[in-house]
């Protein structure tokens, strides 16, 4: 759902799919290939939103800010499902955790991680490559080359997703039965302790 505000309209590269389910209000730009899932909401009635090529915004995430500010979210940010951004300002192929929320004018560093639930206060700078979890949140070591390499695999295909959303997805009547022979889909991506776990046996059998 795309909505107008006080003449402001909001402007969707052709490469990037807004679920219908999602909600897309005034001054708000989205650049290439990005998502927006279902459920979020994304309101530029106070002030303007960017998101710039390959950012995704998952389910049920709320993107907002106070009158009269602007925020912008790098390239490649990656925002989990249920996430707050309040008037904050993303970096760029950083990774914002699952229903966590990161407060006004703050500032996360490109290609830094903030855990799950984590809450970032308001004014917070956090440095690039940090890794940021806590309740207030706090920044307990660095992001390592092999963290941000399994975080911008998980981004790429988030950013494939948009393109396989206008070919494919499209609503239906539910099947009734299972069907015969369903196949499951396709091991692309393994999580964090997987990865790091298939690197160590690759490496022990090298030896």
């Amino acid at each position: 759902m795309i909505y107008s505000f006080k003449n402001y309209t909001p402007v969707v590269h052709e490469s990037s799919f807004v679920h219908p389910l999602a909600a897309v209000t005034g001054n708000v730009i989205i650049g290439r290939n990005c998502y927006i899932g279902p459920g979020a909401a994304i309101r530029g009635d106070w002030g303007q939103i960017i998101l710039e090529d390959g950012v995704n915004v998952q389910e049920n995430c709320t993107i907002h800010m106070f009158p009269g500010k602007s925020i912008t979210l790098k390239e490649s940010a990656h925002v989990g499902h249920g996430a707050i951004i309040h008037g904050a300002n993303l970096g760029r192929n950083c990774l914002i955790g699952m229903n966590s929320v990161i407060m006004d004018d703050a500032e996360i560093g490109d290609e830094s991680i903030v855990g799950a639930m984590a809450f970032v206060k308001a004014e917070t700078i956090i440095p690039k490559r940090s890794l940021v979890v806590g309740n207030p949140a706090k920044v307990i070591k660095q992001v390592s080359d092999e963290m941000i390499a399994w975080k911008t695999r998980g981004t790429q295909l988030y950013q494939q997703l948009p393109a396989d959303c206008h070919e494919s997805l499209k609503e239906v009547e539910p099947l009734r039965e299972v069907p015969e022979n369903m196949k499951m889909q396709e091991d692309v991506y393994k999580t964090l302790r997987e990865h790091f776990l298939r690197k160590q046996e690759s490496h022990i059998k090298k030896k």
